[in-house]
């Protein structure tokens, strides 16, 4: 039995049709039973995890006494009892140690929740490990040395998840869990998601709290989850969405009721759009540079602009006047300086320096490239970062001539899943690694755009190769206008329900007993 989306398995448990204990039980399970072959966990705190099953499933049969405190319970807590993962990533929670994916930083143990966990416990998720990650996310492929292996897709195993947040992405799509959480910084989110048939969206920056660390990467990452329904991803937003006291930056705006706009976003396609103002969609299926993609997935970006046409949005083939380097190389300075940063913090903790015995060869030369960063360089950086979003902002909004775009509608792959080992981390240089031809530019040259610019970008499952492997289609919004992507998408997944060829219906799921 394919697992239900988080927004169904909530309302499952707050009837009394399933308890809470029982959904993280099952979840165990689910993982024990196909981690061997995916890979995808790791960090299990799951006798943390039942003693808060256990509370929750008291605090459900004394609300079901009474009608109205059960609704008020079900309002303010919506996800009461979902079991969930979290990224193997910093993400501070307390009884969950982390390592980044990595030997040096094997099982930090942390004295307290982050402020983003906060929100998700009190919204009633039931945290029961960690997910696999690439050596401090430096890779769209999850594959580090410290798990023993590589993360496998479910839809066939000799492919990859996706990366950075590729457990989450392959836990999902596996049926171990409903809702997994994940953080995207040059497309993290986004990838697995394209990879593994599910909806992922990038929030806009500032949205998300930041604390108890601040901004992580210049900005450039944010946290949320990996769903099953467009609804599922609302809801948490809802749910989580906000600058915690102290950020740095905060998006435009109060939060808003992201689940109304979907609700209102799907009534509208129900009643064939009536009265649903029409977007003005730019759409591109070739790289910034003009390359073209592989063939499988530009008609899947075809397709979905034929719907968006079929649905009244106007739909024009343009793109930014950028270039894919352009964009990607002052992230990758920035990343290079962090992690710098993180590995010196351990040196002075242990006194001695670094080597290739604890990283891998790709993160030890990122390491490198930080250290001969000059202040003056990274100054530089973060400047062509604002250049990057200014342009960006100028095509979205128009010049005052021309209307501009409400989104933006690309790829989010140059092609489909690539084959494990097709861009390992052993790689001696980090730019090469990244930007030279057959690196990894090649294959993720549209998803760092909206980390540079600040903008919501979500993957929309949307199609399936002829080898059977799900592609994923790139909505990317104005900055702050998240509510957006999320109406379109919903619009999508109405018009083409990805049910029987996304999460839980994979050949993994399928072999995993109910």
């Amino acid at each position: 039995m394919p697992m239900p989306d988080a927004t169904s398995l909530a309302a499952r448990i707050a009837s009394g049709e399933v308890g809470a204990l029982e959904s993280l039980e099952t979840s165990i399970a689910r993982g024990e039973a196909a981690n061997p072959a995916l890979n995808a966990l790791c960090n299990p705190a799951h006798e943390q995890a039942r003693e808060e099953a256990r509370d929750i499933d008291k605090l459900l049969v004394a609300a079901r006494r009474d009608p109205l405190a059960l609704q008020k319970l079900r309002r303010e807590r919506p996800f009461l009892g979902v079991p969930s993962l979290l990224k193997d990533h910093r993400t501070p929670a307390r009884g969950i140690p982390s390592s980044m994916g990595s030997r040096m930083f094997r099982n930090i143990d942390w004295p307290a929740d982050s402020e983003i966990v906060t929100r998700y416990k009190r919204a009633g998720i039931v945290f029961f490990g960690r997910t696999t990650v690439p050596e401090m996310g430096l890779s769209p492929s999850t594959e580090a040395v410290v798990y023993g292996g590589p993360t496998h897709n479910p839809w066939s195993l000799a492919h990859s998840a996706g990366g950075s947040s590729g457990g989450a992405g392959a836990a999902l799509a596996a049926g171990i869990v409903s809702i997994a959480h994940g953080s995207d910084g040059a497309g993290s989110i986004r990838i697995p998601a394209s990879n593994c048939g599910l909806f992922g969206l990038k929030p806009s920056r500032g949205l998300m709290p930041t604390a108890p660390d601040g901004e992580s990467g210049g900005g450039l990452n944010t946290q949320h989850m990996l769903t099953l329904s467009v609804r599922d991803s609302a809801l948490a937003l809802d749910l989580t969405a906000g600058s915690d006291a102290g950020s740095s930056y905060a998006a435009p705006g109060a939060p808003l009721n992201y689940i109304a706009h979907v609700r209102a976003a799907v009534l509208a396609a129900q009643s064939g759009m009536k009265g649903w103002r029409p977007l003005r969609i730019a759409c591109s299926w070739k790289t910034l540079d003009g390359l073209a993609v592989h063939t499988e997935v530009e008609q899947a970006v075809r397709d979905a602009a034929r719907l968006l046409e079929s649905m009244g949005h106007t739909v024009v083939e343009a793109a930014p006047a950028l270039s894919t380097l352009e964009t990607l190389e002052p992230i990758l300075k920035i990343f290079s300086a962090s992690v710098a940063l993180a590995v010196e913090r351990v040196e002075k903790q242990r006194g001695k320096p670094v080597s290739l015995d604890d990283l891998e060869p790709a993160t030890f030369s990122a390491v490198m490239l930080g250290r001969g960063m000059t202040a003056a360089q990274y100054v530089e950086a973060m400047g062509k970062l604002n250049e990057l979003t200014r342009k960006t902002a100028r095509f979205m909004h128009g010049d005052g001539t021309e209307g501009g775009y409400d989104l933006t509608l690309t790829p989010v792959l140059a092609t489909p899943a690539i084959e494990l080992g097709r861009i390992p981390m052993s790689h001696p240089d980090f730019m090469q690694y990244r930007t030279a031809p057959d690196g990894v530019v090649a294959y993720s040259p549209f998803t760092p755009l909206a980390n540079a610019t600040g903008q919501p970008s979500a993957s929309v499952p949307f199609a399936m190769t002829a080898a059977g492997l799900p592609v994923g289609v790139q909505l990317t919004g104005r900055f702050g206008e998240d509510w957006r992507v999320l109406e379109v998408a919903a619009q999508i997944e109405h018009a083409r329900p990805w049910a029987l060829s996304a999460p839980g219906y994979s050949p993994a799921a399928r072999a995993i007993p109910a």
